[in-house]
């Protein structure tokens, strides 16, 4: 068995677009990111290279490649998914956001990390919470997420 965690964060700005496990989620707030800026699946991503021993998504995907530009970051998660053969066994993840709510969301991004990991639905977990207005991201200025994902060899 392996374990892994993962962690992102991305600052908020007015006119993009926000993207949390590859569903659009209504918002007049977005990630400013060098890619989608998908903060819960770049959690999943850095969680699962941990699980590996395989660096970090930086690594794999710089924020200074052309190629990286706008990436939806769906496609980042299959590329490691494949280049590791991870089998995945679960994931747990969390995200922190004051606002919007996402509770009528996590039902969509479940499905869909599911459907990108070809994990079962009852092995993927989301869960939404707020930094009770603490903070950059209590102020709305931020969006943070954290997973662990467990494997096996």
């Amino acid at each position: 068995m392996r374990a892994g965690t993962g962690f992102d964060i991305h600052r908020l700005g007015k006119g993009r677009t926000l993207v949390l496990g590859g569903v659009t989620i209504p918002s007049g707030t977005g990630e400013i990111a060098h890619s989608d800026g998908d903060v819960l699946i770049h959690a999943i991503i850095d969680a699962i290279l941990g699980a590996y021993a395989a660096g970090d998504i930086g690594a794999l995907f710089p924020d200074t490649s052309e190629e990286t530009e706008g990436m939806d970051s769906s496609i980042m998660l299959e590329r490691v998914i494949s280049m590791l053969s991870a089998r995945l066994l679960s994931i747990d993840s969390t995200v922190i956001l004051e606002r919007p709510k996402l509770r009528e969301h996590i039902p969509a991004i479940r499905e869909n990390i599911a459907k990108l990991t070809k994990l079962p639905l009852d092995r993927v977990s989301v869960k939404a919470k707020t930094a009770e207005g603490l903070g950059p991201i209590g102020e709305g200025l931020a969006i943070q997420a954290e997973a662990i994902v467990i494997a096996e060899d």
